[in-house]
C-alpha cells in the first residue's frame, strides 16, 4: 500500500513540475506573443486606466485627460489642438500616437523604467507609475505669430536657436484638432477618414516632413560654397556674367526676374537675388565641392530625429554642369525641409557652426523631477567663421536694401534671404514663397533666432507671390515675438 501511494506522490509531484514548467512558458516565453495577440484587451485596457502625462510648452501642458467612462477609460485632450498639433501628434486609443506624442509615449504612457526608482516593484504589482511629462523647446508666443501669419494657408514655419539648437517654433498650416482623434468608436473613424482624405492634407507636418524646391534661399549655400572653396575672393568684384546666362552645354538661357544682374558682383546677387550670378557661381564651385556644402548644411541626410523623424532634403550627388547650375539656385531636383532652411539660417548666424534641432527639452516625473535631459550636439562646421561673417553681412544687406525689406525688425540686426520656387510641370503651379532670416537685438553678441518661413497656398495670384511679399512679413513677426523676452531654459 505504502509502495502505491509512493507512486501516486510522485505522479502528483510530476504533475506539479509540469504546471510549473508551462506556467514558466507562458509567463515567460508566451508572455510577449499573448500580450500582442489582439484579441488580448488587458494591455489596452492598462494603458489608459489612469490619466496620460502632458506635454509642456513655456512651463504649461497643452494637453489634457478626460474620464470617458468607457472600457478604455482616459481619452487625450488637447489645449489650442490645431496650433500645437505639429509638435504634439495625436495619442489615439484608435490610431496609436504622432510626433512627440510617439517619441515620448514611455514617458507619457507611465511604462518608462526611469519614471520610479524601483520599476522592478511595478513590474511585479503589475502596476505602472503615473505618466510622466515631456518639455517642450517651443515657445508659445512664436508659435501663435507663426500660426496667425499663416493665416490657414498651406505652408509652414520653423525656428531654431542657432546656439544649442532648439526648435522654437513648429508650425504646418492647415491644421487639426489631434482631439477629433481621441477616443473609439464611428466618430474617431470618420474623423480620420475626413482628414485623411482632405486634398489640403492638414495631418501632413510641412515644417518636418514636406520637401521643398527651396529656390533662391539656397543661393546662401552655394555663396558659403564658394567663399569657402576660394571661388569668389571678393564679394564685391564683377563676376562677369552675362544676362541671360547659357546653361553649360545647352542652347538653354537662364533668365533674371531682377534687373541690373549683367555682370553683378556676388554681394549684388544675394541681394537682389540674381538666378545668372549664382548659378554661374555654382559651376564653377564644382559639383563635388556644392555637394560637400550641401551635406555639411544636413542635405542628404536621412538620419535626423527631433526627435520625430524628419524626411531628408536632397541635393544630387551626379549632375552635368546644367543641372549643377539649376541647383545651385535651388531649382532642377535640390528639396528641403523648412526645417533644414532654419538650419541653413541658423548655420549662417552661428558661425558656421550647425548644432543639432531638438524639440524636447527634458522629461520629467509628474512630480517635475527630471528623469532625462536633452543634450546639445553640433553637427559640425559648416564653413570657416569668416566666411559665416561675411554671408552673414550679405544677407543683412538683403533686409536693409536689397529684396527682403518687409522682414525688418525695429531695433534689430536681421538677416534674411528671399525665395520664389517654381514647380509643376513647365512651372506652371503657383510659385512657392520662402524666407530664411536670422535676427540679433541689439547689443546682444549672438543671434537669438534663425527661421525658414514657406507659403505654398495654391489660390493665390501667381503674379503677386514672392519671398518678401508673402513669406518675410511672417518670418518678421516670429522674430520679433521670439526678441521681445530673453529665452528661458526649461
Amino acid at each position: 500500500m505504502i509502495r502505491y501511494i509512493r507512486w501516486c506522490a510522485y505522479f502528483c509531484a510530476a504533475l506539479l513540475l509540469a504546471l510549473l514548467v508551462n506556467i514558466g512558458r507562458v509567463q515567460v516565453w508566451e508572455a510577449s506573443a499573448y500580450g500582442a495577440n489582439p484579441a488580448n484587451k488587458r494591455t489596452a485596457v492598462e494603458r489608459y486606466a489612469k490619466p496620460r502625462g502632458n506635454v509642456l510648452v513655456d512651463g504649461r501642458p497643452v494637453t489634457g485627460s478626460r474620464d470617458s467612462g468607457q472600457l478604455l477609460r482616459y481619452e487625450r485632450t488637447y489645449v489650442d489642438g490645431p496650433l500645437y498639433a505639429p509638435v504634439t501628434g495625436f495619442a489615439s486609443q484608435t490610431y496609436g500616437t504622432s510626433f512627440v506624442e510617439r517619441a515620448e509615449d514611455a514617458v507619457l504612457a507611465g511604462t518608462d523604467p526611469g519614471l520610479s526608482a524601483f520599476p522592478l516593484w511595478y513590474d511585479l504589482a503589475r502596476g505602472h507609475p503615473p505618466g510622466g511629462n515631456a518639455v517642450t523647446t517651443i515657445r508659445a508666443g512664436m508659435q501663435r505669430a507663426a500660426y496667425t501669419g499663416l493665416a490657414g494657408k498651406r505652408g509652414a514655419v520653423a525656428a531654431l536657436e542657432p546656439a544649442t539648437g532648439r526648435i522654437l517654433t513648429l508650425v504646418s498650416s492647415p491644421s487639426y484638432d489631434p482631439a477629433a482623434l481621441s477616443g473609439t468608436g464611428a466618430r474617431v473613424k470618420d474623423a480620420w477618414t475626413r482628414l485623411n482624405a482632405d486634398p489640403a492634407k492638414p495631418m501632413l507636418n510641412r515644417a518636418l516632413r514636406e520637401t521643398y524646391p527651396p529656390g533662391s534661399t539656397f543661393k546662401i549655400v552655394t555663396a558659403a560654397a564658394a567663399l569657402d572653396a576660394g571661388v569668389v575672393k571678393d564679394v564685391d568684384a564683377p563676376t562677369r556674367t552675362p544676362d541671360p546666362y547659357p546653361l553649360p552645354g545647352t542652347d538653354t538661357l537662364l533668365p533674371n526676374e531682377a534687373t541690373g544682374c549683367e555682370d553683378a558682383s556676388m554681394a549684388e546677387a544675394v541681394q537682389w537675388s540674381c538666378n545668372t550670378v549664382m548659378a554661374k557661381i555654382g559651376v564653377q564651385v564644382g559639383l563635388a565641392r556644392m555637394v560637400d556644402a550641401a551635406r555639411r548644411f544636413g542635405f542628404n541626410d536621412d538620419g535626423l530625429r527631433v526627435p520625430a523623424w524628419v524626411s531628408p532634403s536632397t541635393f544630387d550627388t551626379d549632375m552635368s554642369p546644367d543641372q549643377l547650375a539649376l541647383s545651385s539656385i535651388g531649382q532642377f531636383n535640390t528639396k528641403a525641409t523648412p526645417l533644414q532652411m532654419a538650419m541653413v539660417a541658423a548655420a549662417v548666424a552661428n558661425g558656421g557652426e550647425l548644432r543639432r534641432p531638438y524639440l524636447v527639452e527634458r522629461t520629467t516625473r509628474d512630480d517635475g523631477s527630471q528623469v532625462r535631459r536633452s543634450e546639445q550636439h553640433t553637427l559640425g562646421r559648416v564653413m570657416s567663421p569668416a566666411t559665416a561673417l561675411r554671408v552673414q553681412e550679405l544677407m543683412v544687406k538683403v533686409v536693409e536694401n536689397g529684396t527682403g525689406r518687409n522682414a525688418a525688425v525695429p531695433g534689430a540686426v536681421v538677416g534674411g534671404k528671399t525665395g520664389t520656387a517654381q514647380h509643376g510641370v513647365g512651372n506652371a503651379g503657383t510659385p512657392y514663397a520662402w524666407f530664411i532670416a536670422w535676427a540679433r537685438a541689439a547689443g546682444s553678441p549672438v543671434p537669438a533666432v534663425a527661421v525658414a518661413v514657406v507659403v505654398e497656398d495654391a489660390s493665390a495670384d501667381r503674379g503677386g507671390i514672392s519671398g518678401n511679399s508673402a513669406a518675410a512679413p511672417i518670418a518678421r513677426a516670429v522674430m520679433a515675438a521670439a526678441l521681445e523676452a530673453k529665452p528661458t531654459v526649461p
